[in-house]
């Protein structure tokens, strides 16, 4: 019966352990993509395409 027991806590800390480490792994890539993103600086979406800088010009 002790061995049981013993068993089950072991693996209930193991659980244990592997959730925390899992949460923290999770925090950790969650902060490395805002910082990513960051860098990144301004998206391409806010400089004008070259479409729509010869758009309406003659000879295009």
């Amino acid at each position: 019966m002790t061995d049981e027991n013993d068993k089950k806590r072991t693996a209930d800390a193991r659980q244990d352990r592997l959730k925390s480490a899992l949460r923290e792994n999770l925090k950790r890539r969650k902060t490395q993509a805002r910082e990513r993103a960051e860098m990144t600086g301004p998206s391409h979406d806010d400089e004008p395409s070259l479409d729509e800088e010869t758009a309406g010009k003659p000879g295009r």
